[in-house]
C-alpha cells in the first residue's frame, strides 16, 4: 500500500506520567500518526465516504490524550493506534508520542519538540477466505496460478489450500464442470482493497461478466474477513461487495474444500454463527467430488 494520510503535530496539554508531580501538573503530548488507507476511490470519485476523515482520526486521538492520566507514552501511542486501526479502511498506523518537556534531568536542545518520544507500528493481522473457481480452459493450470498470484500481493498471505474439488455447475446456461478450491489467508488489508486485487487476478485471467452464473475462466469470490468466534469478522452491505458472502453457506462447492481444510471454520449466516462443518449437514453435495492430483 503506497497511500497514506498523515497528522502531524497534534498537541495537547495535560497530565501523564510516572512522577506524582506528572498526575497533577500538565504538560506538552505531541502526537503524530500515519496511516496506510487506499486512497484512489476516493480520490476518483471525490467522495469521503471512500475515505477516513482525518477530523475524526484526530478528534479520537485528542480525546485519548484528554483521558486519565497513565504512567507511559508507550500507552498512549497503542491506545491511538487502537482506535486509529478502527476505522474502516485503515490498514496499518504509525503513532509518535513525543513528550518534550518530560523531566528526564538532562536538557534537550530543542525546546518544542526535543526530549523523549516512542513510536509504534501496528496493522491487521485478519484471517481471509477466498473461494477459487475455473471451468473454461486449463482449469488446473489457472487455479495455481491464481493462488500464486494471491500470495504475491502484498499486505496477503496464503496460509493454507484446499484439496480440488470438481463440481456441477449450480444455475445459469448449460456449462461445463468447474474446479474449485477454497484459500485461507492472513491480510491487513481492507476488504474493498482485497476485492480489487481479485478482479485485478481475474481480468488477468480473461474473466469477462457478461451472464450471470456464466461459464469462467477464474472466480474469485471474497468469503470472509475476519473470524466470527470472537466477533472480529467484518460485515458490509454495499452494491460493491457482501461480506460474508451471501451466498456461501448454501454452496456446497465452498464448503466441502473449506471443510477440507479447516474442519472447525465458523461461518456467520443469516441464521447466526455456524461451524463449516455443520453446514455441510444441509446441503446437497451430490455434485461435488474430489479430484485425484
Amino acid at each position: 500500500m503506497s497511500d497514506f494520510i498523515t497528522i502531524t503535530g497534534l498537541e495537547v496539554t495535560t497530565c501523564h506520567g510516572v512522577l506524582a508531580s506528572e498526575k497533577v501538573e500538565p504538560q506538552r503530548f505531541i502526537a503524530d500518526i500515519s496511516f496506510d488507507i487506499d486512497l484512489r476511490r476516493a480520490g476518483e470519485s471525490d467522495d469521503l465516504t471512500r475515505s477516513v476523515s482525518y477530523a475524526d482520526v484526530a478528534q479520537a486521538a485528542e480525546a485519548i490524550l484528554r483521558a486519565a492520566p497513565v504512567d507511559l507514552i508507550e500507552t498512549l501511542a497503542e491506545r491511538i493506534a487502537a482506535s486509529t486501526l478502527g476505522f474502516p479502511g485503515v490498514e496499518r498506523v504509525t503513532v509518535t508520542i513525543h513528550k518534550p518537556q518530560a523531566p528526564a534531568g538532562v536538557p534537550f536542545h530543542d525546546p518544542q519538540l526535543g526530549g523523549p518520544s516512542v513510536t509504534v507500528r501496528r496493522e491487521h493481522d485478519r484471517p481471509v477466505v477466498i473461494a477459487v473457481g475455473a471451468n473454461l480452459g486449463d482449469r488446473e493450470a489457472t487455479l495455481d496460478a491464481a493462488v500464486r498470484a494471491l500470495d504475491a500481493i502484498d499486505g496477503l498471505t496464503v496460509v493454507a489450500v484446499a484439496p480440488l474439488v470438481e463440481t456441477d455447475p449450480v444455475g445459469g446456461p448449460e456449462q461445463p464442470d468447474y474446479l474449485n478450491t477454497v484459500v485461507l489467508a492472513r491480510s491487513r488489508l481492507a476488504p474493498s482493497s482485497i476485492l480489487d486485487h481479485l478482479h485485478r487476478i481475474e481480468r488477468w485471467h480473461h474473466r469477462v461478466r457478461e451472464v450471470r452464473w456464466g461459464a469462467r475462466t477464474l472466480d474469485l469470490d471474497l468469503i470472509q474477513v475476519g473470524d466470527p468466534g470472537d466477533d472480529s469478522d467484518l460485515t458490509s452491505g454495499t452494491d460493491e461487495l457482501t461480506l460474508p458472502h451471501p451466498r456461501a453457506h448454501e454452496r456446497g462447492f465452498v464448503l466441502v474444500p473449506w471443510a477440507s481444510v479447516d474442519p472447525g471454520a465458523l461461518l456467520r449466516t443469516p441464521d447466526g454463527v455456524r461451524t463449516v462443518a455443520e453446514l455441510l449437514e444441509t446441503v446437497d453435495t451430490s455434485g461435488v467430488r474430489a479430484v485425484q492430483r
